[in-house]
């Protein structure tokens, strides 16, 4: 079985840039931008189309980082 490969380095964090906001490879394009635009069911290809400074590889990484993100988390359900 292969490694899985992590696309992680393509999201940085900068002070300077989006108020020191996780951003798409230093672009003033922050994580959580990509993950609401998925969430409001654009396909890859929307966003692309739309933002062509992204790539395929961007809107992984985003992804993997908002998994990764939500596994430190510990949610309330309220019934």
């Amino acid at each position: 079985m292969s490694k899985p490969v992590s696309r992680l380095d393509r999201i940085t964090v900068n002070p300077t840039i989006c108020h020191g906001s996780p951003t798409i490879r230093g672009m003033r394009l922050r994580v959580q931008d990509v993950l609401e635009l998925l969430a409001s069911g654009m396909s890859y290809d929307e966003i692309l189309t739309d933002y062509d400074e992204l790539e395929r590889d961007d809107l992984l990484a985003a992804i993997e980082y908002a998994a990764l993100d939500s596994s430190a988390r510990v949610l309330r359900v309220v019934a």
